[in-house]
This record gives structure tokens, C-alpha cells and sequence, in this order.
């Protein structure tokens, strides 16, 4: 009994807030017309006129040098020279950084391949080149991993044998086993703490980099980017390091 009175209660309570809900209001909708993104389309003039003063300031700063390469800098092969040059410019940021920070030296820079999204072609090296390149957000953080813990690193590269480019490191592999693993020309010390420069991203554990989660990130604050468009400048002449650092054996 008291289960049908509670029923009836709710049923009540029910009905009254439909009686006092608002009353759907019928819309009348037009159908509009599609306007095709075409060569048709005609440039909206006023708004062409008003941004102009700022496209072509925009133009005069992206085209502007700030260095020059005597070869193609390219991403491809697992020693790219446009690989290995970021990865030094990684490996020197973050190493100025933590010198001044943390009183510390960075050991090695890890980059991801993926986070390079085009070439730079023999020539001035233009400011858009740099943004073309990396057009992303990402930032250098420094990880402070155990010796021991760094295994994750080279069993990473190991087992997927993608071309990430690494600056003071040396992988060895062959039939999915490490075989030979360096920092800065040395074995690897278990118990040493050794401190890696590489993106937030990766940090993250972007491209399922896991082994980076085992150790301490730090970040610093400076965007890659800007980073690689600094080291740029301060080389007129880009000079390109081609040296096996990745040697993926019978790959």
C-alpha cells in the first residue's frame, strides 16, 4: 500500500511539473544557400584592405634570413642532417639552460621525428622555414632519469627501430636486442643520474615513450621553436653533423 501511494505521489509531481514546464515555441527555419568555397568566391575588399598593412608586415618578418645551408636539410634516413641538427640545438638549449639553472650539464636530447613536419631547402634559411618545420607549441623539458631506468630508452629504439633523432648518444641494435649503448662515448653508469633533454611531448610519453615516466621532468620554460630559430641565427652558415648515432643493424 504504502509502495502505491509513493507511485502516485511521483506520478503526481510528475504531472504538475508538466503543467508548469514551458510551452516548446515552434521556429520558423529557412533553408539557406551554400556559398562553394571556389576561384569564384570573390575577396571580401574592405577586409582585404583592412589587413593588408598587417599581411605585409607579417610577409617582411617571415622572410627574413637568418641563416644558410650549402645542402638540403632533410628528415629522412635514421641519421637525417636535419634530424641531427635539432637534436644538437635540443641538446645545446637545454644544456645552457640547466648549466644556469641547476647547475648541472645535460647528458644527451631525444626528438621525435614526427615533431619535424617538412624540409628546408639548400639556400637562405628563411624565419618561415623554421615555423614550417615546427609549427607546434611544444617545449624543451629536461628529464632526470636513474642509469638503470635509461634500458627503457634503448630497448624503445630497439624494438620500433624508428629514425627519433638523439645528439650525444649512440644506439646499437640487432635483431630487436640492443647491442651497444653510449652517452657522450661511455657506458652507461646504473647508479649515475643522468639528465636528457627532449620536448614536453615526448616527456609526456608521446610516441608511446613510456620509460620517460621513471624519471623527473623539468621543465624550462622555452619553446622549441624558438629555440631552433636562436641557434639559427647564430650559426650564418649551418653546419650539418651526418654521424651515425642511430646503427640499426640488419634493419
Amino acid at each position: 500500500m504504502k509502495n502505491k501511494f509513493l507511485l502516485l505521489g511521483i506520478a503526481l509531481v510528475s504531472l504538475t511539473a508538466c503543467k508548469t514546464a514551458s510551452v516548446p515555441q515552434l521556429v520558423n527555419v529557412k533553408t539557406q544557400k551554400n556559398i562553394s568555397i571556389n576561384n569564384e568566391l570573390k575577396n571580401d575588399e574592405e577586409f582585404v584592405k583592412f589587413i593588408e598593412p598587417y599581411k605585409q608586415k607579417l610577409d617582411k618578418e617571415m622572410n627574413q634570413k637568418i641563416s644558410h645551408t650549402n645542402v638540403d636539410l632533410t628528415k629522412q634516413g635514421d641519421n637525417s642532417n636535419l634530424g641531427n641538427l635539432l637534436a644538437d640545438y635540443t641538446f645545446e638549449g637545454g644544456n645552457e639552460w640547466i648549466k644556469t639553472h641547476l647547475k648541472q650539464n645535460v647528458d644527451a636530447a631525444l626528438i621525435n621525428i614526427g615533431g619535424i613536419r617538412t624540409t628546408i631547402g639548400k639556400g637562405d634559411i628563411l624565419l618561415k622555414n623554421v615555423f614550417e618545420v615546427m609549427p607546434f607549441e611544444n617545449e624543451v623539458v629536461i628529464v632526470k632519469m636513474k642509469g638503470a631506468d635509461l634500458q627503457g630508452l634503448f630497448e624503445y629504439y630497439a624494438k620500433t627501430q624508428v629514425n627519433n633523432p638523439v645528439s650525444h648518444l649512440y644506439i646499437e641494435t640487432k635483431n630487436g636486442q640492443v647491442t651497444k649503448a653510449l652517452i657522450n662515448g661511455n657506458t652507461v653508469d646504473p647508479a649515475k643520474d643522468y639528465y636528457i633533454a627532449t620536448s614536453d611531448y615526448l616527456a609526456l610519453g608521446g610516441d608511446n615513450m613510456k620509460f620517460f615516466a621513471k624519471g623527473e621532468s623539468i621543465a624550462t620554460g622555452i619553446k622549441m621553436r624558438d629555440l631552433f630559430i636562436d641557434y639559427f641565427k647564430k650559426s650564418p652558415e649551418v653546419v650539418v653533423n651526418s654521424d651515425v648515432r642511430l646503427n640499426f643493424i640488419g634493419k
